[in-house]
C-alpha cells in the first residue's frame, strides 16, 4: 500500500486525509495538540475540526514526526504559515533524501515575508528535494462530503506536477496543473485578506456592489504585487487567484471573510480571535503583505487599510469610507 505523511490535523489535513485515504493510501496523520490527538483516537473522528466524519482504519494518527515521517518519500505539509518554519525545522533530520514536499498551506511568513516555498528552500537548504503546492477554492467541510472541487498543484518541475494531479485526482476532485509556484501560493495567501475586507463590506451592511467591488479591486492588487514579485499575471486570474477570492470572500464557511463581518459589526479583533478555535490565516498575511507592498513599492489600498483595522485600531466604517474617497483614477494604467 502507497503511503503518505499529513502533517497537520486541521480541517483541510483532515479532509485531504480522507480523499487519499478513500484511495487506498495508507496516511500517517501528525496531530499536533494533545486534546486533538485524544479525540481522534477515542472517537476516530476530528471533533474539533471536521466532526461527524469517521475515519477509516488506514488513517494512522500519531503525535511523533519521526514515526510520521519513517520512510516516506511524500509529505503533505497543512500547518498554519506561522508555525510551518518551526515544524518543518523539526521535521528536517527526518526526512528522506529526496523526498516530495507539498504544501498545502496558505500564508506568508512576517518575519521573512517569504512564502512557504521560499521558507522551505530556508530552511532545507542542504537537502535535496523537491516541491509543489496544492491550492485553490476548497472548503474542507465540502471536500469531505465529496461535493465537486476544482484545485491546482504547481511546481518547478512539471513531471512532479503531473505526480501530484494523478495523487489527489478523484471524481468529484479535480486537480489542473500549473508551474507558476509563487505565484499559486500568492493568490492562496493574498486573497484571506481580501476576505476579511468583503466579511467586514457585509458586516457593516454596504450591500453586494460594494462586495464586488472589494472584490475586482482585491484581485487587481493581488496581480500587482504578484507580478512585481515575479509571478505570471495570468495565474491570477485561475483557480488560486480568482477562484479561491470569490469562493472566500462570499461564504460564512470561510474563517478569514468570518473575521471581517464580525469586525464590520463591532467586535474586537482580540475578543474575534480569542473565541476561535481554528485559525483565520489573513489576519497574519495582511501584515506581511502590508509589509511587502511598502518594500516593492506597490500600490495596495485594500490591504493597507485592512493592516489598519487590525493593526492600528481603525474603524471598519472609516476604513471603508476612505477606500471609497480616494482620488479618482482610470481603472487600468
Amino acid at each position: 500500500m502507497q503511503s503518505i505523511a499529513i502533517i497537520g490535523a486541521g480541517s483541510w489535513g483532515t479532509a485531504l486525509a480522507l480523499l487519499l485515504a478513500e484511495k487506498g493510501l495508507e496516511v500517517r496523520l501528525w496531530v499536533h495538540g494533545k486534546e486533538t490527538y485524544e479525540k481522534i483516537m477515542h472517537y476516530r473522528e476530528n471533533v474539533f475540526y471536521l466532526p461527524g466524519v469517521k475515519l477509516p482504519e488506514n488513517i494512522l494518527p500519531t503525535r511523533s514526526l519521526s514515526a510520521a515521517l519513517k520512510g516516506q518519500k511524500i509529505i503533505l505539509m497543512v500547518v498554519p504559515s506561522h508555525i510551518f518554519r518551526e515544524i518543518l525545522t523539526q521535521m528536517k533530520p527526518y526526512l528522506e533524501k529526496d523526498c516530495l514536499l507539498i504544501s498545502a498551506t496558505k500564508g506568508i511568513e512576517n518575519e521573512s515575508l517569504l512564502t512557504m516555498s521560499g521558507v522551505t528552500k530556508d530552511v532545507l537548504k542542504e537537502i535535496s528535494f523537491q516541491y509543489a503546492v496544492l491550492s485553490g477554492p476548497s472548503f474542507a467541510k465540502e471536500v469531505a462530503a465529496k461535493l465537486p472541487t476544482a484545485v491546482t498543484v504547481a511546481s518547478a518541475d512539471k513531471d512532479v506536477a503531473a505526480l501530484v494531479q494523478r495523487l489527489f485526482s478523484t471524481a468529484y476532485f479535480r486537480v489542473y496543473t500549473h508551474s507558476d509556484v509563487l505565484g499559486v501560493e500568492l493568490g492562496g495567501s493574498l486573497k484571506n485578506v481580501m476576505a476579511i475586507a468583503a466579511g467586514i463590506c457585509d458586516g457593516l451592511g454596504l450591500g453586494a456592489n460594494a462586495r464586488a467591488a472589494l472584490i475586482t479591486r482585491g484581485l487587481v492588487e493581488m496581480s500587482r504585487l504578484g507580478q512585481r514579485l515575479g509571478a505570471h499575471p495570468q495565474t491570477f486570474a485561475g483557480l488560486s487567484g480568482l477562484g479561491d477570492l470569490v469562493l472566500t470572500c462570499t461564504s460564512t464557511l470561510s474563517r478569514n471573510y468570518t473575521v471581517g463581518r464580525r469586525l464590520g459589526k463591532g467586535e474586537r479583533i482580540t475578543d474575534i480571535l480569542n473565541s476561535m478555535r481554528m485559525v483565520a490565516e489573513g489576519v497574519k498575511t495582511s501584515k506581511a503583505a502590508y509589509r511587502l507592498a511598502q518594500r516593492e513599492e506597490t500600490e495596495m489600498p485594500i490591504v493597507s487599510k485592512i493592516y489598519e483595522i487590525l493593526y492600528r485600531e481603525k474603524s471598519p466604517l472609516d476604513g471603508l469610507k476612505e477606500l471609497l474617497s480616494r482620488t479618482p483614477k482610470p481603472e487600468f494604467w
